[in-house]
């Protein structure tokens, strides 16, 4: 039996695909959390085989959640098909990449080619991710967005990065060059829409 761990924040989805995969001849969910903070735990409680994630959760997204399982299969299943979420999943160490309107037979598929030790990407969002290329933004510049985009002052920005105000304003005008954007709130939304945050 390959032994699931699934984190999903939206309880019917959740409960939908773990019905779903208890179908499954050779498949067993043998956990569930509801928040990206609570996989570790989860994780070290049930020891799955592969531990599929959402991205967008309270706690700890799904991305930063793969970061902290080195070694461990891990499957994004999302409707979020970023083509900048995609390259940082592959960067974690993520072996796949389900879109959330996927059919339980493509996920059970490859929710075992990974537990085999293989990879398995949707065709459509490694097309996509490969058109969209990478991000330009330094990680400096992706970190004084990310702050901005919560809501962040200048002075806020410079104190949570140990940076001078002149410099965060520098990042910021940077990264608002490099997206094409005419201010801070666009260059925000084309990260974000581009998964680069």
């Amino acid at each position: 039996m390959i032994r699931v761990l699934l984190a999903d924040d939206e309880h019917l989805i959740r409960r939908a695909i773990a019905t779903l995969l208890g179908l499954e001849p050779d498949i067993e969910v043998v956990a569930e959390v509801s928040r990206g903070d609570l996989v570790a735990q989860a994780v070290q409680e049930n020891a799955p085989d592969v531990v599929v994630l959402d991205i967008e959760m309270p706690g700890m997204d799904g991305l930063s959640v793969a970061e902290t399982l080195p070694g461990h299969a891990v499957l994004i299943l999302t409707s979020f098909g970023r083509p900048g979420h995609l390259r940082r999943a592959l960067a974690a160490g993520v072996r796949g990449f389900v879109p959330k309107d996927a059919s339980a037979e493509e996920l059970a598929a490859a929710i075992r080619r990974v537990h085999a030790g293989g990879r398995y990407l949707d065709p459509e969002m490694a097309a996509s991710a490969m058109m969209a290329g990478e991000s330009p933004l330094t990680e400096r510049e992706r970190d004084a967005l990310s702050l901005a985009s919560q809501g962040a002052t200048v002075v806020q920005i410079a104190g949570s990065l140990h940076l001078t105000e002149g410099t965060v304003r520098n990042y910021l005008s940077n990264a608002i060059t490099k997206l094409g954007a005419t201010n801070r709130i666009t260059a925000i939304r084309v990260a974000q829409e581009k998964g680069w945050l």
